[in-house]
């Protein structure tokens, strides 16, 4: 109930602040989460030295402290999804590629909408919604239903439909096959029974789910990024749709596919580490 109540009240301050004072208390509040979360700090801080090993002590620290300021701006723009609109993502939203989903859907196979939890994702599938993409996602479902009831409020209200971790296999193969983009992070296995790859050079686990339903529909796989900029505009940034022809090893095209947006992956995230927002270990040990 209390991270409810936290939710509510930052929602409720975000709104009714100007957008950069509300950022500036996120950053204030983020600075003191800093100093009081030594093993979300100490776990940040690991996975950016497995990134940038030829960083300083200082450089990691100067990263780690922008990654949760960052953050916390994150957390503003999903509190103020009720006033987001076509006329702020022209004013603030830079969109490049967006022709990708276009030309994918015309196909008729639906298209894999595949991000990281770099920038802000929620964000980028609520863009996509105001646009008029028939837009599902899979999401992670909170463990209190009242925290889990606030989110996927703030999602539909922008055209964002959820469909829960545990409950989306089959509905995701339905979604593509009714021509919809469907929307997957895909840089964490929340299930540990996912495929393990070589990311920055270390083993870690990515979930199978993207490459799978991708192997079994023939939907496309499109990266979609959108990146916070200096001045707290945004980029929403399609790449080109992954080309890859099956050889037939289901195992071996599924990890193929994988490491094929893995390296898209680390490309983005090493272009903007203060984004990626990976507060625990990850990587096998």
């Amino acid at each position: 109930m209390l991270y409810y109540i936290l939710y509510r009240l930052g929602q409720f301050i975000a709104l009714h602040l100007p957008l950069q004072l509300a950022y500036q208390l996120a950053v204030i509040v983020s600075d003191i989460r800093l100093l009081f979360a030594p093993q979300d700090r100490k776990e940040t801080q690991e996975n950016l030295r497995v990134i940038f090993p030829e960083k300083s002590k200082s450089e990691i620290k100067k990263i780690c402290k922008a990654l949760f300021r960052n953050f916390a701006k994150y957390l503003v723009d999903f509190f103020c999804f009720s006033k987001l609109d076509k006329k702020f993502i022209e004013k603030k939203i830079e969109i490049k590629n967006i022709h990708y989903f276009d030309e994918c859907l015309k196909r008729g196979k639906g298209v894999i909408a595949l991000t990281a939890h770099i920038g802000n994702w929620e964000l980028g599938g609520a863009v996509a919604g105001i646009l008029g993409y028939p837009l599902w996602a899979v999401a992670l479902p909170h463990k209190h239903k009242a925290v889990d009831n606030f989110f996927n409020y703030q999602r539909k209200l922008k055209g964002i439909n959820v469909m829960p971790l545990n409950k989306a296999a089959r509905q995701c193969l339905v979604c593509l096959e009714e021509n919809k983009l469907l929307a997957l992070v895909g840089d964490r296995d929340f299930k540990q029974k996912g495929i393990v790859i070589d990311f920055f050079g270390k083993k870690t686990i990515f979930p199978e789910g993207p490459a799978i339903f991708s192997l079994i529909t023939g939907a496309p796989i499109i990266c979609g990024f959108m990146l916070r900029k200096a001045d707290d505009s945004f980029i929403f940034i399609l790449e080109e749709p992954i080309r890859f022809k099956p050889s037939g090893n289901k195992e071996k095209d599924a990890k193929d596919l994988i490491e094929k947006y893995a390296k898209i992956f680390e490309d983005y995230i090493r272009r903007y580490p203060d984004q990626w927002y990976m507060f625990r270990n990850f990587w096998i040990k």
